[in-house]
């Protein structure tokens, strides 16, 4: 076990002023309890970056990226958070950082991701934590169209199991959603990001006095994912968590959100009104689950009772099978990404990984692409008509020039040092976009 005197000493003055340190608790009549003294159970080690093999990159936040990486005197694999000093600073993000690191630090739970080690250099902060070889729970969504209620089943069940546990400590996790739900190479799921966790009144998890309190209704998590409640500003509770488990839930049935549409401000009219539509091929069973989860009023679901009554609804449809998983080497092309239709446009040994039609934005209009990414790797777009001089090659070959913005799930800009194109993507796949083009970038 290594004793850490607050959080200060792993930050750095670069972040706060060093406070000497105490032994004594502060039980805030307010809140939860907070103690300047912390032996953390996952240590602070003197690694630096170079100790580690960098793979490739598995996901990327607003601050931070998560990166496979292998130690090499060891040869252990590990899910590697790089978060940026900079930036955390800037954005007044430091209290965020400091209770994610202490939260994580004190979760005890296998469906839990566990937070193994910390480092720091001059502009990075690091977080270490267990490989999940099974990848993201979206990817699987992705690759598969959509979940069959077998499958579905046996997730939402060990999903339900891990917020009981959070929500009986008195934490509020506000980002579930499919990216957030890590699987292992078995197949069962891991819960991670805590960076919007809630800690509540009552809790038995201990944070450091210098972490800032938001307000209780303050915005957290993905906007296809807030309930109601959060866009009217009211108290945040454990029933943030499951309608965004109901919104996930329905995600892997369909293979899309349930308040999918062009916008954001069209995305959130349909949130508060609860506008839903559910396929014909979803059980009643699944229906009545994620009614009950989309539950507006919000009063049924604010006691820990009723996460008891939904685990007992996940098992009324689907069998208890872990899932299959698919592993690809990277994400897998869409729908029309069918090489023999473009063919025209690769060269040999050339295949298409992801391809789809979207709007490029221009100042004052847009026009229809078909957006072309492949294993060469290039990304190109074309017009429609499929004629070989409308070919505009946007990157290719140079893995440093390349970087992708995600504005929101519609929505994305693709970055290189000549030019900036911006798309739009009905399907609001901009992530998978993101993940699939800097995931050919640093392979």
């Amino acid at each position: 076990m290594t004793v850490v005197r607050g959080l200060e000493e792993e930050l750095t003055n670069e972040f706060e002023e060093v406070r000497p340190p105490t032994l004594r608790s502060v039980v805030s009549c307010n809140g939860p309890r907070r103690t300047s003294n912390f032996t953390f159970r996952a240590p602070q080690e003197n690694f630096t970056i170079d100790d580690f093999e960098l793979g490739p990159v598995l996901g990327v936040g607003s601050f931070s990226k998560v990166v496979r990486v292998k130690k090499k005197d060891t040869g252990n694999v590990y899910a590697l958070k790089i978060m940026d000093k900079d930036f955390i600073t800037k954005q007044h993000k430091v209290s965020h950082v400091k209770q994610e690191r202490i939260v994580l630090d004190q979760l005890n739970h296998p469906g839990i991701v566990q937070l193994l080690f910390t480092f720091q250099d001059s502009n990075s902060l690091y977080m270490a934590f267990e490989a999940c070889e099974g990848g993201e729970l979206f990817d699987q969504i992705t690759r598969k169209g959509r979940i069959f209620e077998d499958e579905a089943r046996f997730y939402i069940a060990e999903i339900i199991d891990v917020l009981e546990y959070l929500h009986g400590i008195g934490l509020i996790h506000r980002d579930i959603k499919p990216e957030n739900l890590l699987l292992t190479a078995n197949g069962h799921v891991k819960v991670a990001d805590f960076g919007s966790v809630k800690v509540t009144e009552g809790t038995r998890i201990l944070l450091p006095p210098l972490a800032a309190s938001e307000t209780t209704g303050s915005f957290e998590g993905t906007a296809a994912y807030v309930p109601p409640e959060v866009l009217n500003t009211s108290t945040t509770t454990i029933a943030n968590d499951h309608w965004a488990l109901g919104c996930t839930l329905y995600q892997m049935l369909s293979g899309t959100s349930p308040f999918q549409d062009s916008s954001e401000w069209l995305m959130f009219k349909k949130i508060k009104s609860r506008d839903i539509k559910f396929p014909v091929y979803f059980s009643d069973e699944a229906i009545d689950l994620i009614d009950n989860l989309l539950d507006s009023t919000g009063e049924s679901k604010k006691s820990n009772s009723d996460v008891a009554l939904f685990k007992t609804s996940a098992s009324g449809f689907g069998s208890n099978t872990t899932p299959s998983l698919e592993f690809h080497s990277v994400l897998l092309a869409s729908v029309d990404s069918f090489d023999s239709r473009w063919q025209e446009f690769l060269e040999p040994g050339e295949s298409i990984v992801l391809a789809s039609k979207l709007k490029k934005l221009r100042l004052l209009t847009s026009k229809k692409v078909q957006l072309i990414l492949t294993n060469k790797p290039r990304l190109f777009y074309v017009n429609p008509s499929k004629s070989m001089e409308n070919m505009k090659i946007i990157w290719s070959d140079n893995p440093n020039g390349i970087s992708v913005q995600v504005l929101n799930p519609s929505h994305f800009k693709v970055c290189t040092p000549m030019k900036l194109s911006s798309f739009e993507d009905k399907k609001q796949l901009a992530w998978h976009w993101k993940r699939a083009i800097e995931g050919l970038a640093n392979h």
